[in-house]
């Protein structure tokens, strides 16, 4: 059974060159299909034709980044409802809140993350969610839409076993990404991805970002790919006392539930 990673930011400037052989590499490694990120109005738009173009391969996302909600206007929002209705597009985000880095402001960020979450609840279709630093404002918005959205997942979780543990209550699905591998700031996921019910997790690369750092030998360019997803699968079927077969299969039945693959 092929993996499927449900975070893939293909449309990212690194694998315009290469993108054929990025793809040929995952199948390599067992990885058969994969979500392509919409973080903003034209990475949206780039995603969906990525999807369109690849024979059912490739599925996207359509929404608009914290980091970028400061470009979110009525024009934006008439794109994405458009893109929403495309059977290419699976789920509404990259959308939610950060308040680490602040590159919109933090009243802007949660605006549009209400009007995607709006738009999600319209449409039908489940929300692909980013938070980091914001988890309080975050909740409290999540749960103003959670009953009126079918499915939300918290894509590239690195939070705390509290947040984790008011995602599940909400009934949302968790991403797990290469963050994992990282001793210096994601060794709490492995104790924490064992409490994660086997149909609640999914698994994802964040690639070209978060490439995992216990990948021997390393890329010399340090560029994550998707084919890698089958190194994350590994770790987390050790750290949660499972075989790397079961973890594919529930992860997979799980991720086609969640997108209607």
């Amino acid at each position: 059974m092929d993996l499927i990673d449900i975070g893939a930011n293909l449309t990212h400037e690194t694998f315009r060159q290469d993108i054929d052989d990025v793809l040929a590499r995952a199948t390599a490694h067992g990885v058969g299909r994969m979500i392509v990120t919409g973080a903003s109005r034209d990475g949206s738009e780039h995603a969906f034709a990525l999807a369109r173009a690849s024979g059912g391969r490739l599925f996207s996302t359509a929404g608009v980044h914290p980091h970028h909600a400061v470009d979110y206007d009525d024009a934006t929002d008439a794109v994405l409802r458009q893109l929403a209705r495309e059977p290419e597009v699976r789920a509404i985000g990259e959308t939610g809140l950060d308040y680490n880095r602040n590159y919109s402001p933090r009243d802007v960020q949660r605006a549009a993350f209400e009007r995607q979450l709006e738009m999600a609840a319209e449409v039908g279709k489940p929300v692909f969610l980013h938070q980091r630093d914001a988890h309080h404002d975050f909740l409290a918005i999540l749960k103003r839409y959670r009953d009126r959205v079918p499915a939300a997942v918290v894509h590239c979780f690195t939070d705390t076993e509290e947040a984790l543990r008011d995602y599940l209550d909400l009934d949302c699905h968790i991403g797990i990404t290469g963050w994992i591998c990282d001793e210096r700031r994601g060794a709490h996921l492995r104790e924490m991805v064992k409490i994660i019910p086997a149909d609640r997790l999914m698994l994802e690369t964040d690639a070209p970002y978060l490439l995992p750092r216990t990948i021997r030998p390393m890329p010399k360019d340090r560029r994550n790919e998707p084919m890698y997803l089958a190194h994350i699968r590994d770790e987390v079927a050790r750290d949660r006392g499972e075989t790397k077969d079961a973890l594919t299969a529930s992860s997979v039945r799980t991720t086609e539930a969640f997108f209607g693959l």
